[in-house]
């Protein structure tokens, strides 16, 4: 079903044109005027789950039509949808929360208008991701978005410790269902005192953002059920001078001389992060060398 708009709501966008357009993330008060204005003014808009957009949507007032685009049938709708902006409609692209395309559906429809020469116009706005960063505390002048960490547990660990060195901040969005799994495999690879901060429930009533050292939010996790609800973001600092193996490898040293092998790797590992099976090995050479 069509709904035909006024002069001036059509004068807001241009025809042909692919507007992803983000949505807030929580508080509704922050959406842009820019933002109701174009998903009021496009032909038909583009959602993840349009159930869930219509309940913003009726909250705006706006009638626009929608038509389902997620992961499973993206690949087919996009063709649909580049065909009639190629024909002069114009089309919304939003997610369920924030902006489009960040660990969201989309990117194979941004592709495939780029590769039919219609013009792609980001509306910006909320992103859970630049949220988090901006109250984490942590550098910000490099970062790296990580999105969803795999969610089984050894293809997990095995990401984290592919990162472990990187010296840039680091931010994951992190299923509330697998938080406290995940910090716990965070400080395997990244250390126990390496910084952090986890936000929580951004811009809703119940926000949370603490920073402290990951065991430090493990233990505040694991004590506190509300903390393992909602939506989550994780910022970690990246590897500095101070947490480089060097320092590992002092600390490895003098847990030898006090502790029996295995139980110094494993301290050692809790305490700067890396490969057990790496560490265990030039624990082994510092006994023999010392012997």
């Amino acid at each position: 079903m069509s709904i035909e708009k006024s002069a001036a709501e059509k004068g807001r966008v241009e025809p042909g044109v692919l507007y992803p357009v983000a949505t807030p993330i929580g508080n509704l008060a922050d959406i842009s005027q820019r933002a109701i204005d174009t998903l009021r003014a496009v032909d038909i808009i583009a959602a993840e789950d349009t159930r869930h957009s219509q309940r913003l949507l009726a909250h705006l007032g706006i009638g626009t039509p929608l038509l389902a685009c997620h992961e499973h049938n993206e690949e087919k709708v996009a063709g649909r949808l580049v065909e009639r902006m190629r024909q002069g409609e114009s089309v919304a692209l939003i997610s369920d929360a924030g902006t489009p395309l960040l660990s969201d559906p989309g990117y194979r429809l941004v592709r495939l208008a780029h590769a039919h020469g219609v013009r792609v116009s980001p509306v910006p706005g909320a992103c859970a991701a630049i949220a988090a960063l901006s109250a984490a505390g942590l550098p910000t002048d490099r970062f790296c978005f990580e999105g969803f960490a795999p969610a089984k547990t050894a293809a997990r660990q095995k990401a984290f410790a592919a990162l472990k060195d990187e010296p840039r901040s680091l931010v994951f969005y992190v299923s509330c269902h697998r938080i406290v799994e995940t910090l716990a495999d965070m400080i395997d690879a990244f250390g126990a005192q390496r910084p952090a901060c986890l936000a929580r429930e951004l811009s809703k009533t119940f926000e949370t953002i603490r920073q402290g050292a990951l065991a430090e939010l493990l233990a505040f996790v694991e004590a506190d059920e509300n903390q393992r609800k909602g939506e989550i973001v994780l910022v970690l600092g990246g590897q500095t001078q101070s947490q480089s193996m060097p320092g590992q490898d002092a600390a490895l040293a003098i847990l030898l001389q006090e502790l029996p092998l295995k139980q110094a790797v494993n301290l050692a590992v809790k305490l700067y992060g890396g490969n057990r099976n790496e560490l265990y090995k030039k624990a082994l050479a510092m006994k023999d060398g010392a012997t």
